[in-house]
Order: C-alpha cells, then structure tokens, then sequence
C-alpha cells in the first residue's frame, strides 16, 4: 500500500489549456523544494479546449486528473478534489495562473497551527478594480457575521485539515462560492483561521465569473450561508427595523396627524417579534448542528 501523503493540491480546471500546463510545472517544482509527500489531484470539470490533454502530457506520476462528463460548476470541481484527497493537508488553488506556487511554504509554515490558512491579497495583486470593491463589501459583511475580521472571503488559495474539508464538504455549493461557505463553516464552528498575505498574477484566458450574473447570484449565496452559521445575525437586524418602522409609524400618527395608533403599526411590531423568535430558535437550531459536527470533526 503506498504511503499517504501529506499533502493533496487541489486543481479545479475548466478551459485553462494556456495557463495549466506552466503551473503545474512551477507548482511541482516549488513542492519539490518543501520536502513534504504530496499528490495533485487536477480536476477537469468539462473542459472543451484540450486542458485535459495539457495535464496528462505533463507526465509526472504523482498528477492524478479526474474528469468530469460535463462542466457543473468550480465547486463541484473542489469537492471532487476533497473527497478524493488522501492527504493529511489539502490545499486548494486556481488552476488560471494567479495563484503563485512559491507562496506555498508560506502556508504550510502555519498549517499545523491552525485549521485552515488562507492567501489574503494584498495591494500589489492584479486584480480588478471592480472586484477589489466587490470583496471589500464582502470582507465587511462576512466580518459582521463572523464576528472577527475576515480579510479574504472569496480567495481560493488556501490550506485546511483534510478530515475538516471532508466533514464540510456537503455544505459547499457547485459555484464560485466555495470559498465564503468554508470560511465561515470554519469560523463559526469555532475552528483556527489564519491569514497570509500573498500578490496574485494576472489570471490568464478569459475570466470564466460574469459580473451581473454572478455577483447577484454571489450576493443571494451569502445571505444563505450567513442565515445557515449565523442567523440572529440577519434576523435580528430586520426585526429591529421592522419594530422602529412600526413604532415610529404610530408615534408619527398620534404626535402629527392626531390619529389613533392603528393596526399597520400593531401588525409590523408584531412581525418584527415574530421575525426575532424564528431567529432566536434559528440559532438553537445551528448551535446544536455546531456541536454535532465539531464532535464528528474531533473523533468523538
């Protein structure tokens, strides 16, 4: 039986024939030089321009490409990675040339210190502009969920335990938001997060995320997973506006229109109640999930 690895890399692929080919090169080159055992697991998810063909020429018995039938989706692509893994460590990264090899040991210093570590970009990245605002808004409100700072929520390149990305792997979606949902599966599970802060390259190729499509769609994903791990911290906030609405409604009738309270004000104060009760057993409901997993996670 062969000996297990240390680490198994992760390599969603769709449509990066440009890009695949050179770092895997790079990517083996810089594991080579961590004297750590480790496996690529490269994850064709339907390519159509020949990637697959660019892996397997690459020739190196320790890259292992898994195929699927059809293209379903960068996460569906990670999931496959992560069951798939033998490794103790699983690192995840992009497969379009951003991510740089040489930051690896960077993760790996701190990979036995904490549960999962990420590669936080920094200023000198190249990256869009619009999409650097975009994650700002993301970094800031996945902070408030959380509860502790989160410097990078949409980074792909990262290292976590392999028996903590198996037990999360169901919650993870077949998009782009894998990231987001593992994040805060680990943080709010009360497992260790750490931040390295990495540049990114130019991606090369086309970008595969849509602007309007994806970022809506990313938005509705994230007010998901935050009322899945967090859900007082969403509900809560309604229904305090929903009470002031219905307050201040009724207060401004009486105080300025000489008018009875009404029954609109009564209705919306007593939504606002129900709305923070169905959050409040919302949180029951996660925290005992919290406990399940974290005994399963733990080997209890």
């Amino acid at each position: 039986m062969a000996e297990r690895p240390v680490l198994s890399v992760v390599l969603p692929l769709y449509n990066e024939a440009a890009a695949v080919g050179g770092l895997l090169t790079d990517l083996l080159a810089a594991l080579a030089a961590v004297s750590e055992s480790f496996e690529i697991l490269v994850v064709d998810d339907g390519s159509s321009d020949g990637s697959a063909n660019v892996v397997t020429a690459v020739g190196d018995d320790r890259v292992y490409l898994l195929s699927h039938p059809y293209n379903i989706g960068n996460g569906a692509a990670v999931k496959t990675g992560i069951r798939r893994a033998k490794g103790e460590y699983v690192l995840l990264l992009d497969a379009d040339g951003q991510h740089r090899p040489q930051d690896i040991p960077s993760l790996l210093k701190y990979g036995k210190q904490f549960d999962m570590v990420v590669g936080a970009r920094t200023n000198q990245s190249d990256t869009a502009v619009h999409r650097d605002i975009a994650n700002a808004i993301y970094n800031r409100f996945a902070s408030y969920v959380c509860g502790r700072g989160i410097e990078d929520l949409t980074s792909g390149f990262r290292l976590i335990r392999a028996d903590l990305a198996k037990s999360f792997v169901f919650l993870l979606p077949n998009s782009f938001s894998y990231p987001t949902t593992l994040t805060l599966a680990i943080v709010r599970s009360g497992f260790s997060l750490a931040y390295v802060p990495i540049a990114t390259a130019k991606r090369q190729g086309k970008s595969k995320i849509k602007l309007l499509r994806d970022g809506s769609r990313f938005f509705l994903i994230l007010f998901k997973i935050a009322t899945l791990f967090s859900p007082l911290k969403i509900f809560a906030p309604v229904s305090l506006f929903a009470f002031l609405l219905g307050f201040g409604y009724g207060l401004f009738k009486v105080l300025f229109l000489g008018s009875r309270y009404g029954p609109t004000s009564a209705m919306l104060m007593t939504i606002a109640v129900v709305i923070f009760l169905i959050g409040l057993v919302s949180e029951q409901i996660t925290y005992l999930r919290y406990d399940d997993r974290n005994g399963r996670a733990s080997g209890r």
